[in-house]
């Protein structure tokens, strides 16, 4: 399976959206350099407040350019880091990906995927509507997350638009990726 970066992004404080680079630097063991969710412990903000001490699985968001057209065609003003995501991506069905799947991203990049990411309010807080349009039912009517995945830097570099990713699924049996 292989897929091509659309967009990066990064934002140093808390906001919602974060602003389209050119590149992105990748730390090991942190995270995407100078955005607000860089670090070895939690620092989305309802995170720290329940467990300030948990380990950030959380350093870099991820979403899929094909999410973004379908909220397009919706009607949504979303693009490139206008949900959140540090890297947007095409042709990887990245909300299918068991936990441990590594991306191999650009020359020298590696994010090992963790969680899903569950669509919160601050969705419709940008958008009305948002929040309940990232979300599909199946057949059996579970819900359907679609609001992108959660990786942590298991090798830094940069990561720009056009870079290659190469997936590499962990050994089997393979589970899941869940809200975290």
């Amino acid at each position: 399976m292989e897929g091509i970066v659309t967009g990066v992004s990064r934002s140093a404080t808390h906001s919602f959206s974060k602003e389209k680079q050119n590149g992105i630097r990748l730390i090991a063991g942190l995270g995407v350099e100078g955005d607000a969710h860089m670090g070895k412990t939690v620092q989305h903000r309802y995170l720290v407040r329940t467990d300030p001490t948990r380990l950030n699985l959380r350093q870099v968001h991820l979403l899929q350019a094909e999410v973004i057209d379908e909220l397009r065609a919706g009607g949504f003003d979303v693009s490139a880091g206008k949900m959140g995501e540090n890297i947007t991506t095409r042709g990887i069905d990245l909300l299918s990906l068991p936990v441990g799947t590594r991306l191999f991203i650009g020359d020298t990049s590696v994010v090992e995927m963790t969680e899903l990411r569950d669509p919160c309010g601050q969705l419709d807080d940008y958008q009305q509507g948002l929040k309940d349009a990232t979300v599909d039912r199946d057949a059996q009517g579970n819900p359907i997350r679609k609001a992108g995945a959660m990786g942590v830097v298991v090798v830094g570099g940069m990561v720009k638009s056009g870079d290659a990713i190469r997936v590499e699924l962990p050994a089997r049996p393979h589970v899941a990726m869940t809200i975290g």
